[in-house]
């Protein structure tokens, strides 16, 4: 599927890959089997855990145990990645990467809509990897109103440090769900009278030409590869943005800015 947008897979998060080593200083991680311990005692939101091949004796094994309890992904990597990761020689061959920011449930953004009596506006990420393409959505998300954004637990960035720092603030302002199945919370956001858009090349009108008021949710595809096949068929229509020039792929957070606030224009007018 050809995508709608263009950018680099910067995170991707494959423990085989040299690219461990430039997460290091942009995620908050915690080191160390006490204090990973005590962090998943305390349900402090944790997006991976790397542990060194070979590691599971001890408190190793009680921790993969809570952390496959709470479905935190785990990740099975080499010493060397590990020390390459680690600010300390404290890490014992397990390193934790932890949200900067608590996540929200899914109803908790359909709340806070509810509250604000205003049909939902939801930004949905389909695995997008670039914190700066993360920052900037949720600047924009912030700008039009939106009331929440939806990311996968999988093959994503989470709530980072770059990401934060991208957003200039506005991650504290923006609350973010973690899911572990974007099709199936489509599903449940259609069956709470969410409209869901995605966006595409192959769209079938122009996103101007589309009805985007109400109750929505607006899909952004993968800086690579746009949205999934599963995800593009859950979506009730997908629209395209144009291009007259002769580049042919627009940046995620440019592409999923200028539907924000075309969507905006519209709850506007109705």
């Amino acid at each position: 599927m050809q995508s709608l947008y263009s950018g680099e897979l910067k995170y991707d998060y494959k423990p085989d890959l040299a690219a461990q080593e430039e997460v290091v200083g942009e995620i908050d991680k915690i080191e160390g089997r006490n204090p990973i311990m005590e962090a998943l005692k305390a349900n402090r939101t944790i997006n991976k855990i790397f542990v060194s091949k070979g590691e599971r004796e001890g408190s190793i094994r009680q921790i993969i145990a809570m952390a496959r309890e709470k479905k935190i992904i785990i990740t099975e990597v080499d010493h060397n990645v590990i020390e390459s990761m680690a600010s300390t020689k404290a890490h014992q061959g397990i390193i934790a990467f932890v949200a900067v920011k608590e996540y929200v449930e899914v109803d908790d953004i359909l709340m806070i809509a509810q509250d604000k009596g205003q049909p939902p506006f939801i930004i949905i990420l389909d695995e997008i990897a670039d914190p700066h393409n993360f920052g900037a959505i949720l600047r924009t998300a912030n700008a039009v109103g939106a009331h929440g954004v939806i990311i996968p637990k999988r093959r994503a960035i989470g709530l980072t440090s770059a990401v934060s720092k991208a957003s200039a603030g506005a991650i504290e302002y923006v609350p973010v769900a973690r899911v572990t199945n974007i099709a199936q919370t489509i599903e449940y956001l259609k069956k709470n009278n969410v409209w869901v858009v995605g966006t595409d090349s192959t769209g079938e009108k122009a996103f101007y030409d589309s009805d985007l008021k109400g109750a929505i949710a607006l899909v952004v595809g993968s800086e690579g590869e746009g949205m999934g096949k599963l995800v593009r068929e859950k979506c009730d229509f997908v629209v395209n943005i144009p291009m007259q020039g002769e580049i042919s792929s627009l940046n995620a957070s440019v592409a999923a800015a200028i539907v924000m606030y075309e969507i905006l224009k519209q709850r506007g007018k109705s």
